[in-house]
């Protein structure tokens, strides 16, 4: 028996898998920007895969658990702004905007939308 709900562990994965994505797109920008492109290309294929592996499991997860498909969107989509924000101030240096907020708040209206009975 797990001890984690079906809700939990597709929120858990779906994090984890959007860590590895958000480096995967963005990373390089700091990484590998002396690079050529197909050198960024490729490292950052190479991160997908394990975002891929975690996306699937957590996707499947929660389909099977009686998450809809608008809702496991919305899930994901919130989860990335999530991810990205801090990513973006702490790892990439970019300073915080009151866009992230307002940005945030529609995903709460988003999230409602999708969720509500």
């Amino acid at each position: 028996m797990n001890a984690l709900s079906t809700p939990m562990q597709t929120v858990l994965l779906l994090i984890a898998s959007n860590v590895f994505m958000t480096f995967a797109w963005y990373g390089h920008l700091k990484n590998l920007a002396d690079k050529p492109w197909y050198t960024a290309a490729l490292v950052s294929w190479g991160i997908a895969l394990f975002e891929y592996l975690l996306q699937v499991p957590g996707n499947r997860i929660g389909f099977a658990g009686g998450m809809t498909l608008a809702q496991l969107k919305i899930t994901q989509e919130v989860i990335t702004l999530g991810v990205f924000v801090p990513f973006a101030m702490l790892y990439m240096d970019q300073p915080f905007k009151l866009d992230f907020l307002w940005a945030g708040l529609c995903m709460v209206g988003a999230v409602y939308f999708i969720f509500r009975g």
